[in-house]
């Protein structure tokens, strides 16, 4: 049983030519299982090119809407993209993306992401056997099904790896963090109002204590742009992503107003930024995304 293990391990690897790769060796302390299970891990990972955190500082910015419409708008640019739903209490994508009655499947490889287009999507919804079923873990029980989602799941080759993470810095984020270990950064979701704001530095110096990178704030909601005569009226204030980019050094990516059609989209299932990508706000989206895009461009070029 013993040379079986050691076997499987080693085949789990064999892509990989670095011989400094954490999993090259057990670390000191760690047993056979905990050792293979790292390896299943990263053998996962090293398929996947950039791995973006999307947080919150607090509920109700629209975190959720700017992690799906960024997921979009990287797959409209021509990446191979997936969604990660980490929210375990509050799993919103199946419902944003209207998968709400799509159920995981499993082959020898692994669980097999629910597709959307070219975009790929796990979430814990898709494993609930009734939507108002409640989960009622503690945080062990949600480091181990945020480890399934990145061990167990075939996400095959990507060029981004998008996680929505629940508000806060609690067990989800920081599972997370922990596992993935080589983030290449935190997108940082706020409202323009200062109580929305406030919490924002919160989530930045989590990012700080944890060495993921602040790729950059998104302030959400910012200004109301009336649909008969075009007037921004600013219902939440206005400015308070970009005073506390500013105040913390952080590079500010852009803000988001108010589109009835953001709501309306996520309600039906659709994507916004797909069914109208003509229109203004789908083209501050995919400013937005002007930085994240270069990282893949970055990472050709070296």
């Amino acid at each position: 049983m013993g040379d079986i293990s050691k076997e499987k391990t080693k085949n789990t690897c064999d892509f990989c030519s670095n011989s400094t790769c954490s999993a090259a060796k057990p670390r000191e302390g760690e047993s056979q299982r905990e050792f293979e299970e790292r390896c299943q891990l990263l053998s996962r990972l090293c398929h996947i090119r950039h791995k973006i955190i999307v947080l919150s500082g607090k509920g109700g910015v629209g975190k959720s809407t700017v992690a799906v419409n960024l997921a979009a708008a990287l797959m409209l640019a021509g990446k191979r993209v997936g969604l990660l739903d980490v929210d375990i209490h509050g799993p919103s994508i199946p419902t944003m993306l209207g998968l709400e009655d799509e159920v995981i499947q499993k082959d020898d490889d692994g669980m097999i992401p629910i597709e959307l287009g070219d975009l790929k999507v796990m979430s814990i919804g898709f494993m609930l056997r009734n939507p108002d079923d409640a989960i009622i873990w503690r945080g062990p029980l949600k480091m181990g099904i945020i480890k399934q989602f990145l061990k167990d799941v075939s996400w095959g080759e990507l060029d981004f790896l998008i996680i929505d993470s629940p508000p806060g810095t609690g067990d989800e984020p920081l599972s997370v963090c922990q596992l993935i270990g080589d983030l290449d950064g935190a997108i940082v979701v706020t409202t323009p109002q200062k109580l929305a704001a406030v919490d924002v530095r919160k989530s930045i110096t989590f990012c700080r204590h944890l060495n993921v990178k602040v790729l950059g704030i998104v302030e959400n909601m910012s200004g109301f742009v009336c649909p008969k005569c075009g007037e921004v009226t600013p219902i939440f204030g206005t400015g308070g992503g970009k005073k506390i980019a500013e105040s913390m050094q952080v590079p500010f990516l852009g803000s988001i107003p108010i589109d009835l059609k953001i709501g309306q989209t996520g309600d039906s299932g659709q994507v916004f930024i797909h069914q109208y990508s003509k229109s203004p706000t789908a083209e501050i989206m995919r400013q937005i995304i002007k930085p994240i895009l270069n990282l893949d461009s970055d990472n050709l070029k070296t």
